[in-house]
């Protein structure tokens, strides 16, 4: 069985050596390699079962590495770093030639943040690299926010290192850049008008032909048991077979369980408690899941993107 603790010197030459250490960030746990090491980059992929069309992001602790990672001089990049690091937010750039193409899924950019985490931040400090690191859970599941959810899925790792319950509890915003502004490839705690606020946004439209960014998929973020959107379903309910994940308020029908996301209604509570929501009910005794819709405004619009990915693969099953 996989060792878990909080021995950041052990985890950091784990990793300094080629292995593959599961980290807290304050978003989601990451599963960690030299990222400029490609066999080391590849036991994520085969650890998390991941296709190699997915890219993933690399983890810096000081601004210096961005001038190593990317050959951009764009002095917006530092903009959005300087105001948003250490933070939530992933800032896709162009990669230099020392990023190895396993990384990047072979495409010419590099998506790259600064954890705010003073385990992760010590971690990638005491490694002495920079490191890829996608959430540690198979792929195509529920993302992990605490070192148990990752010891469920991925019990072969080299080491779990426990910093506690996540706070953000969903993943980075990813933005990328053009001549305009900034773009959203994917929605996170840092919201659009957050960055509004440092740079004008682009009126192009986000671009998914190319997967330049992790998260992109339809389907994505799923439990194992089935998951089904209030007011986005034409199932019928059985109440008494369902876990209910509620937001703000108590649902009417004999649920089996119901846990909050929320009770007061709060999108950034709600935000850090949903993949942990999602973990407990997949590890009941319920047959599926039903989710309240939240609002779509700051942060409810990231909720809602995972929510969506993870009810899409039961979108199109048998009524239950």
């Amino acid at each position: 069985m996989t060792a878990v603790g909080r021995d950041v010197e052990y985890a950091a030459k784990l990793i300094a050596d080629g292995g593959v250490v599961a980290f807290p960030t304050e978003t989601v746990y990451g599963l960690g390699a030299n990222a400029l090491n490609p066999n080391a980059v590849a036991k994520i992929f085969a650890l998390k079962e991941r296709p190699s069309f997915d890219p993933l992001i690399v983890h810096v602790a000081d601004f210096d590495s961005i001038n190593m990672l990317t050959t951009s001089t764009d002095e917006r990049i530092l903009k959005l770093a300087k105001r948003f690091w250490p933070g939530p937010l992933t800032i896709v750039v162009p990669k230099s030639d020392i990023v190895p193409g396993i990384v990047t899924s072979d495409l010419e950019t590099v998506g790259i943040r600064m954890p705010n985490h003073p385990i992760a931040l010590e971690l990638i400090s005491k490694s002495g690299c920079v490191v890829a690191a996608p959430s540690a859970n198979k792929f195509g599941r529920v993302s992990p926010t605490r070192a148990e959810h990752v010891l469920k899925q991925l019990p072969d790792v080299d080491y779990i290192l426990d910093g506690g319950k996540t706070t953000v509890g969903i993943e980075s915003t990813v933005v990328t850049l053009d001549e305009e502004g900034f773009i959203v490839l994917r929605h996170g705690a840092i919201t659009h008008a957050d960055l509004s606020e440092v740079l004008p946004p682009s009126s192009a439209k986000k671009q998914e032909k190319n997967l330049i960014s992790p998260g992109l998929l339809k389907s994505h973020y799923s439990p194992n048991k089935p998951l089904f959107i209030l007011g986005e379903t034409n199932k019928t309910i059985d109440p008494t077979r369902a876990g209910y994940i509620a937001f703000g308020h108590v649902p009417q029908g004999n649920y089996k369980y119901v846990e909050f996301l929320s009770e007061k209604g709060d999108l950034i509570e709600a935000a850090a408690h949903l993949f942990e929501k999602l973990h407990a009910f997949e590890d009941s005794d319920v047959d599926y899941i039903v989710a309240d819709p939240v609002p779509e405004t700051g942060i409810g619009i990231a909720i809602m993107d995972r929510l969506r990915k993870a009810a899409y693969r039961y979108s199109n099953t048998a009524e239950l």
